[in-house]
């Protein structure tokens, strides 16, 4: 798959500005983001790309005295865990339990959970703080025996996770090609061949219910599919979301009162959230 790149000058470059640019450009389509010293390079699929849709993101940015600026590119199909590995991803541990690395990297600490992820161009290595804020609300689970749904998967960590920590089966379903193949890779690096990887969007659910489901997407599409998850669940099931705002929980826990859905506890870093919900 071809991309356009947008290289992103970002002043003040602040991990704020870069997380709200990112969530921005995700709702037109782009899907995936690496830091730079200006800002942000980000990546769009050819058949998405709109600059259109980009000016008018980047008009409505809204936080005060930032200013933005960018130049497009255009990107052939190429080795991108050699761009991850030159530009971006570096070990990360989480709650001093898991740590998340890829194959290049050496010397890694040894913790109870080892995750090993290829990231191609799809989003979810844990350095997003949506990542980690989910990684870290699995990590306090007793998946052991139960149905587990990884929506939105990316690169399939937390699918990885959960199975390393016993849930089954385990299904991950992303609607981007890159994520269902590098899924399938990650997967299979981390010898947890028996998930089951989909390429679609909620519309596969159907009538399967899990006991146990993350969705870390982003607000619009969570609020379009939060009535077909409500649909999957039991009264003794949990559904994880992430991908939105503090400012945005509100909207979210409205939508989710519709469908009997009532919130437990949030998880929040950086301004972004991780909340639970349950079935009343």
């Amino acid at each position: 798959m071809d991309y356009y790149e947008l290289k992103l000058t970002i002043h003040p470059n602040t991990e704020v500005n870069r997380d709200v640019v990112s969530s921005l450009l995700a709702e037109i389509g782009f899907e995936s983001f690496l830091e730079s010293e200006q800002g942000l390079d980000a990546f769009v699929p050819e058949k998405f790309y709109s600059e259109k849709k980009i000016v008018e993101v980047l008009e409505k940015f809204p936080l005060p005295d930032t200013h933005i600026q960018y130049q497009i590119g255009y990107k052939k199909d190429q080795n991108w865990n050699e761009e991850w590995e030159k530009n971006f991803f570096q070990p990360i541990i989480i709650d001093n339990q898991v740590v998340i690395h890829s194959s290049f990297h050496k010397n890694i600490p040894k913790l109870q959970y080892e995750i090993v992820i290829d990231p191609k161009m799809a989003f979810g290595t844990g350095h997003h703080s949506t990542t980690e804020l989910m990684v870290s609300c699995l990590l306090e689970l007793d998946l052991k025996g139960k149905s587990f749904l990884d929506m939105g998967c990316g690169t399939a960590v937390l699918a990885i996770l959960a199975k390393k920590k016993g849930a089954s089966p385990v299904i991950a379903i992303d609607i981007d090609k890159w994520a269902y193949e590098n899924s399938l890779e990650n997967i299979r690096l981390n010898h947890t061949l028996d998930i089951t990887v989909k390429s679609g969007d909620a519309t596969l659910l159907g009538e399967d219910v899990y006991d146990v489901i993350f969705a870390n997407i982003n607000r619009n599409i969570l609020l379009k599919d939060i009535p077909v998850y409500a649909s999957c669940i039991h009264s003794g099931s949990s559904l994880f979301m992430s991908g939105f705002y503090r400012d945005d929980l509100a909207i979210i826990e409205e939508e989710c009162k519709k469908h009997h859905l009532r919130p437990v506890s949030y998880k929040e870093k950086d301004n972004w959230v991780a909340v639970r919900f349950c079935w009343e």
